[in-house]
This record gives C-alpha cells, sequence and structure tokens, in this order.
C-alpha cells in the first residue's frame, strides 16, 4: 500500500469533526492560528500567510524538486499533507477524532488488473448515501488516497455521501491511457454495485484535483461516450485541461510552489507514450474535447497556480457547450491548497463551497 511520508491517520483528517461545526458557528479550526511572517515569494507577493506558512514548511521538508528525482524518489518525499501535519506538530494542536469510517478493497481495473479502492464513509450515513467517486492529483505519477485522505474525508463530512478514493495505476509503469481508463472502471464499479458499500447508484458524483480534476470530467465523457448513466455532478478542483504550457498562468507562476512548470513537464514525460497523447481530448479538453451533454460541474480554482488559465478556459468552454459550470477562484493560495483546511481558511471556505454544490445535486 502507498503511504505519505508521515505515517498513521492524519492530524488533518482528525480535524474533519469539528470542521462543519467550525463553520456553523463561525469558530476559528485551531490550526488556522499557524500563519508565516516571513518574505513572500517574488512570484506570488500577496500570498496567503496561511497558505506561505505551507509553502516554507514543504520547502523545508522537501528542499529537492521532484521534477530531478526518479518516480519512485519522488513518491517517497513529503508532501503538502505532510507540510500541513508537521505544522500543526510544532504547534502542539490535538484535534478531536474524525467522524469518518475508513475501509479498503480491490475491484477490476482497466482489462480486469485488480485497484485497489479507499473508502470513507461518514457516521450516520442512510443505507443507500450518495457516492462521489474521487481521483487523487500528482500527475498521473505520484500520490495515493492516502496523501489526499483530507480531501476525501471531508467531502465526505460535509455532504453524507460515500466517497470512494480511486487507487489508480501510476506512470511511467502505465502508461497513458491506464490511470483514465481505470478511474472509468471505478466509477462503473461503483454504478453497478454500489449497494455494496451502502450506497445509491442514481446518486453518483466524481471529483478530482489537479490530474484527478482532468479525470472527472473525462469519466463523465467516457460514461457519456460508452453508454452508461451520467454522474449528477463533477467537481473539478484545479484541473489539467488542456496542452499548452506557455499560458499567462503558465509563465507567471513557471516556478511556482508546489506545481510548477519542470514538474508538469515532468509529469507528462512520465504519463504520455509520446508528445501526440497531449493532444487527445482526454488531456486537451479546452482544446479536443467534445463537453456537449455533460452534468452539472463546479471548478474550484486557486491563484497561485500554473492551471489558472486552463481552468478558465474550461470554464468557458463548458459554457459555450451548454453546460451549467459554477466556478470559483480563491486568491492568494495555491495549487493543492484544497486539502489544507486544517490552516488555511480559505481552504476551509472552498471545501464548504464544494459541498453545497454535491449536496444541491444529491437533492
Amino acid at each position: 500500500m502507498k503511504k505519505s511520508f508521515l505515517s498513521g491517520l492524519s492530524l488533518v483528517v482528525l480535524l474533519v469533526a469539528c470542521l462543519t461545526a467550525c463553520q456553523d458557528h463561525r469558530i476559528p479550526l485551531p490550526g488556522q492560528s499557524i500563519q508565516s511572517n516571513g518574505p513572500k515569494p517574488a512570484y506570488a507577493p500577496d500570498m496567503d500567510p496561511q497558505m506561505l506558512s505551507i509553502i516554507e514548511e514543504l520547502g523545508r521538508l522537501n528542499p529537492t524538486p521532484l521534477y530531478t528525482l526518479s518516480p519512485q524518489e519522488a513518491r517517497m518525499r513529503p508532501s503538502v499533507k505532510d507540510a500541513v501535519n508537521s505544522l500543526l506538530d510544532k504547534n502542539k494542536i490535538v484535534a478531536p477524532k474524525s467522524n469518518v469510517s475508513i475501509s479498503q478493497r480491490m475491484i477490476p481495473g482497466w482489462g480486469g488488473t485488480p485497484i485497489r479502492i479507499v473508502v470513507y464513509t461518514p457516521a450516520g450515513a442512510s443505507s443507500s448515501a450518495p457516492v462521489i467517486v474521487y481521483m487523487h492529483g500528482g500527475g498521473w505519477v505520484i500520490a495515493s488516497p492516502e496523501v489526499y485522505e483530507s480531501s476525501s474525508v471531508a467531502l465526505a463530512q460535509n455532504t453524507g455521501a460515500v466517497v470512494v478514493s480511486v487507487d489508480y495505476r501510476l506512470a511511467p509503469e502505465n502508461k497513458f491511457p491506464t490511470a483514465h481508463e481505470d478511474s472509468y472502471a471505478a466509477y462503473k464499479w461503483v454504478k453497478e454495485n454500489a449497494a455494496s458499500i451502502s450506497g445509491n447508484p442514481a446518486k453518483v458524483a466524481v471529483a478530482g484535483e489537479s490530474a484527478g480534476g482532468n479525470m472527472a470530467v473525462t469519466v463523465s465523457m467516457m460514461a457519456r461516450d460508452r453508454g452508461l448513466a451520467l454522474p449528477v455532478h463533477i467537481l473539478s478542483v484545479y484541473p489539467v485541461a488542456n496542452n499548452d504550457l506557455t499560458t499567462e498562468s503558465y509563465n507567471k507562476y513557471a516556478n511556482a510552489m508546489p506545481l510548477s512548470r519542470p514538474l508538469v513537464e515532468w509529469f507528462v514525460d512520465k504519463y504520455f507514450r509520446s508528445p501526440a497523447d497531449g493532444d487527445t481530448p482526454y488531456i486537451s479538453l479546452v482544446d479536443v474535447a467534445d463537453l456537449r451533454g455533460l452534468p452539472p460541474t463546479t471548478i474550484i480554482a486557486a491563484e497561485i497556480d500554473p492551471l489558472q488559465t486552463e481552468g478558465m478556459q474550461l470554464r468557458d468552454k463548458l459554457g459555450s457547450q451548454g453546460v451549467k459550470v459554477d466556478y470559483r477562484l480563491y486568491t492568494g493560495v495555491t495549487h493543492e491548497f484544497f486539502g489544507t483546511y486544517a490552516i488555511v481558511k480559505k481552504a476551509e471556505e472552498a471545501q464548504a463551497f464544494a459541498a453545497m454544490q454535491l449536496r444541491d445535486a444529491f437533492k
């Protein structure tokens, strides 16, 4: 089983139990007292001080750029989740236990090869709860459901839905389109076997971050084209949406952390069989894909992110093709902010917005 650098149940996960109560009573989460007074990076002079504290800690834990490492080495390096946990530990923040149970099982992936799913079930969920099929980020090369667990737990806690996080196969061991096809296989399995995880097959949404945000859209495209019932909603968080690394945000945030242009180049070099894969509909959602007929979509974007421009382009493309789309840009925060709500207030706000959109879709 792939694990993040810091083992054990994340303190971020433990904080989720009080997340909803904190929103309702306007009480900040304990970790949101953590801020940096250090110098802002030149590429982001207005970075949120809570976000900056995480970026600084990530740089301390992992000073070596991932794109200089092998994929195997990069998978073992500290993540944004580890930076959050480290800051919580340093500040002696003790959090209550999460109200979400976690289990896992093996299901058939693309071609019948078994893949793992991690199932997050909120306490008190009905025997026929909505389901969110979630695809983690990591450029199709690194990370796992555990690395992105804070997002899965928050979505389960805040929506009352069972979250199924897909441990799709990674590159370069498994090239394009393996991750996309594994994710579709997991969605198909959920639609056909929802009752086995106490889920309602008529109320299944898809969600993902970064590469996973791309696959939340492409899984919906596959379902449409292959005659499988569509998800009721797409939640796409700072998605990969095109094959253009020269956009305004790529140029402005070429050397940003935790995602930079060299790192994206490293990711696609590992995942693509050849550069031509970047110009297929599953990657070039903006320039190539037919998005007509997709379900209502929510896009959450970060300002300090090379992918910011293509997220806006995806919003516009969806709207032009008749898809209902809601877009929200969070300023002062970076790629990977969505799961940092234990420290970053704007991440808590983004989680609340995402949950509201999903709850409305499940009605």
